[in-house]
């Protein structure tokens, strides 16, 4: 549009010259070799502009000619090299797309139209087709090629990067890895293995500087940066926490404040707190992280802040972290286990139910199961709250691909992942599920056991006087053991016991039978006393 612009500008100015000069008549007189010419001065400007158009012509004509076979050759090599960029093009798709053998038929073409060492890529889709014809040793061979190369030095040590991860090869990864972040500190995958590197080697140090210059050269989210600085500065406040107190504090505080809510840093710090007898203050950091996010650790370690505490002190401490945050299984818990320790049995089986109704799980069962014990419980129910646990959803855990640890860790043992370790239930007890009569069933036992009347165990139907023959199948539905006795097939035909009493027979046997110990099995809470009343015989649950 401006060209356009500047032509009807040009146009316009030279009609105006050429009105100016109409509007003033004139002459012009060349003499030339004896002679001499006049003609009007707008035909002499006429002819001017002419003769100059004339040059101008004759001048590209003759360049044009002289040109011709340069030009006629840039224009096959401009057409060859578009086919080119064109079968580089659709092999680079069908290379990811996974067709390896449209892949090698159009690297074939590609190579055949433009020079490897012109296009780059070109070796990339070499490389890519090896790889996807399972040809592993030439792609590593090819991308060893491409490090000589300064403009695909960083593309081969990917390659041979994610090749020796696909071995598993990690100290040939971090290998290739680290030389990718000394020549380009902003790659991220570079930085990130050298990171990891640093870490295994417990070079807490170096790692926060490759942090900061990864922050340097990338625009990363701060969010995310503060939480893997916290995580580097928690990891080395642990490893030093025995060798360099001062270090130490310095890095679990600076944790702590750049993600209050990271329960190891919290911890870490309130551990470097209470060692310098700053209860207080330690104390207050865990108050703040457990409003965040309660967990079993931060309870065991505000509970047992003071080494010289009583039971009963720890018990007010227990409650005190429930106030904070009350209506999660964590506080009950937490309080039912200080409960415990100072044999307030009641409020113990209060908070640990309450935990169970909240959320059932395999250690709320399992401290039932410490605290019927504890009270002198019969050894039944003790046996009833291990069956249940064993059953129970289990407890939030740190886990890390797969791996189950006790206490947190800062990468993961199988792929040295930073930060991997999170609390959560493990994936492999999920699916279970519990029904709710069972998560009612503890909820709703006594807190003393009742002896159990054999006649609420089984109610016989009123004896007729006269001789009644009793079927097996109904015999076997009346009298319900762990053990059944297998009877002779000669006595069940007796209608009389073998005293003459004018007793059915099948009395007898149920006078034998309620004679012995009512065995149950681990998991049965036994006939609640709603159930014993509305004339059931055989309901167990």
């Amino acid at each position: 549009m401006v060209r356009v612009l500047y032509f009807l500008i040009l146009i316009g100015a030279i009609a105006l010259g050429f009105a100016w000069l109409a509007d003033r008549p004139g002459d012009m007189v060349v003499t030339f070799d004896g002679y001499q010419y006049q003609v009007s001065l707008m035909v002499a400007a006429v002819a001017v502009v002419g003769l100059v158009a004339a040059i101008m012509l004759s001048w590209w004509v003759v360049k044009a000619l002289w040109n011709s076979p340069y030009t006629i050759t840039r224009y096959f090599r401009v057409r060859r090299r578009d086919r080119g960029y064109q079968a580089l093009s659709t092999g680079m798709i069908a290379a990811g797309a996974g067709d390896a053998a449209l892949a090698r038929q159009k690297n074939k073409e590609a190579a055949k139209l433009i020079r490897s060492d012109q296009e780059p890529l070109i070796q990339l889709l070499e490389a890519q087709t090896l790889m996807l014809e399972g040809n592993h040793e030439a792609a590593r061979d090819k991308f060893e090629q491409m490090i000589d190369d300064p403009e695909t030095r960083l593309l081969g040590l990917r390659g041979l990067y994610l090749e020796a991860a696909r071995q598993g090869n990690r100290e040939a990864a971090r290998h290739y890895a680290s030389r990718a972040a000394h020549v380009a500190p902003q790659l991220g995958w570079a930085a990130e293995s050298s990171i990891e590197e640093k870490a295994e080697e417990g070079d807490w140090d170096g790692a926060l500087k490759l942090l900061e210059a990864q922050k340097a050269v990338q625009k990363t989210d701060r969010e995310g940066f503060n939480r893997r600085r916290a995580v580097l500065l928690t990891a080395k406040a642990i490893s030093t926490f025995d060798t360099d107190q001062v270090g130490a504090r310095a890095a679990a505080l600076e944790a702590n404040r750049l993600v209050p809510d990271f329960v190891p840093a919290a911890l870490i710090a309130a551990r470097c707190l209470f060692r310098t007898d700053e209860v207080r203050k330690g104390s207050k950091l865990l108050e703040a992280a457990w409003r965040k996010h309660p967990h079993p650790e931060i309870a065991e370690l505000y509970v047992h802040a003071r080494h010289g505490d009583a039971a009963l002190d720890r018990l007010a401490r227990a409650q005190r972290l429930q106030s904070l945050h009350s209506n999660h299984p964590e506080s009950a818990l937490t309080v039912a286990r200080a409960a415990l320790a100072v044999q307030e049995f009641g409020l113990a089986r209060e908070e640990a139910q309450a935990s169970i109704r909240m959320d059932p799980r395999e250690s709320a069962y399992l401290l039932l199961a410490d605290i019927e014990e504890a009270a002198g419980g019969d050894s039944g129910r003790v046996r009833e709250f291990l069956a249940r646990a064993v059953r129970a959803p289990r407890d939030p855990a740190w886990v890390a691909d797969g791996v189950i640890s006790e206490h947190w860790a800062p990468q993961s043992p199988v792929t040295g992942k930073i930060d991997a370790f999170q609390w959560r239930v493990p994936v492999e007890r999920v699916g279970i599920a519990i029904e709710p009569e069972e998560r009612l069933a503890p909820v709703m036992i006594e807190a003393e056991p009742q002896p159990i009347e054999e006649a609420e165990i089984v109610e016989a139907e009123p004896v007729a006087t006269d001789v009644e023959l009793v079927e097996p199948d109904e015999a076997d539905a009346v009298v319900e053991s762990a053990e059944p006795a297998k009877a002779d097939p000669t006595e069940e035909a007796k209608p009389l016991s073998a005293d003459n009493d004018q007793k059915p027979a099948h009395d007898s046997v149920q006078e034998e039978k309620v004679d012995e110990p009512v065995r149950r099995l681990p998991d049965d809470p036994g006939v609640p006393p709603e159930e014993r009343k509305a004339g059931s015989r055989f309901r167990l649950f």
